[in-house]
């Protein structure tokens, strides 16, 4: 325990392997909560050990299906009905969060109504890693500690040591993201412009930078179909890089994803167990972020600084 209040800490099913992990970190056990399920499919969770008055921390990361954003809803509504002091969200992965915008009319902004049911439900404080986009955190009317993968990445691909070496961000967007770890690994960095047909085809890619007889590195914050980061891979080879790799938070990897990186030219992705893996490739690997998560609840906990502990 630490400090003055009780503060324990319970996973959904869907994240329970790297709540262990921060637990571990922790030196303290994970609480015991339990999911009653209905034949209808409906399902009720419950806390199995007195919460009231404790800082609680709900780990749960919200990619599909919808299951685990309304497990986590539902988790945060009854430790507010049991008189919890503090409930705390920590989700490794904000799903919904490429819906932060209108792109096209009569849309909906998904990440907006998320941020609006956490907080409905009684939430006092999300701790997540890696949004889509920095300025999802305006959406919340509540606290928000947005956490870096590049903690883990950055030394990571220092220590490669690879010569001439250069990073990549995989569109426009991602441009501030890549422009960081260039400064960090004061290295060069190129562009990625990418035109799509419509949401998970992209149509055409094009360099902007120089990569021929270089060593490339592409940082995204999420990998879904691998559509980009692959085409993106055989378009630098093309241009005569000498080897591509890819770092990502956020391993989605929906659909076929897997066998597009096996086939791809690209040499590994590095990603984190914020989502479970959905089936193992030796190109993929695997870095926990399991003590980071669990520094930042006890810097929560304790009131003390979390951004300290950031890479840059």
């Amino acid at each position: 325990m630490i400090g003055r209040a009780p503060f324990k800490i319970f996973s959904c099913t869907s994240s329970l392997t790297i709540a262990e992990k921060i637990a571990d970190h922790l030196g303290i056990e994970l609480g015991k909560s339990s999911l009653l399920s209905f034949s209808d499919g409906e399902f009720q969770p419950c806390f199995d050990e007195s919460v009231r008055g404790c800082h609680v921390f709900i780990i749960q990361s919200t990619n599909p299906p919808a299951e685990n954003l309304m497990e986590l809803l539902l988790m945060i509504d009854a430790a507010k009905r049991a008189s919890a002091y503090k409930v705390n969200a920590v989700i490794p992965y904000y799903g919904y969060a490429r819906q932060d915008r209108k792109d096209r009319p009569r849309v909906s902004l998904g990440a907006k109504l998320t941020a609006d049911l956490l907080t409905k439900a009684g939430v006092d404080r999300i701790i997540t890693m890696d949004l889509h986009a920095d300025q999802i955190q305006g959406f919340f009317d509540v606290p928000v500690d947005h956490l870096f993968g590049s903690a883990l990445f950055a030394p990571y691909i220092r220590n490669l040591n690879l010569p001439s070496l250069t990073v990549s961000a995989p569109d426009m967007g991602g441009s501030k993201r890549a422009n960081a770890y260039a400064r960090y690994l004061q290295c060069e960095m190129v562009l990625c412009y990418k035109l799509r047909k419509k949401p998970n085809v992209v149509e055409e890619i094009s360099i902007i930078g120089e990569v021929e007889g270089r060593h490339v590195v592409i940082i995204d914050d999420m990998v879904d179909t691998a559509g980009t980061l692959t085409f993106a891979a055989t378009v630098m080879k093309d241009r005569g890089a000498l080897s591509v790799r890819a770092v990502a938070t956020h391993p989605v990897l929906s659909g076929n994803a897997v066998e597009k990186i096996d086939k791809s030219p690209l040499e590994e992705l590095v990603v984190t167990d914020s989502i479970p893996l959905v089936c193992q490739s030796p190109k993929i690997k695997v870095l926990s972020i399991g003590e980071i998560f669990a520094e930042a609840i006890k810097a929560v906990y304790t009131n003390t600084s979390i951004s300290s502990g950031f890479v840059f």
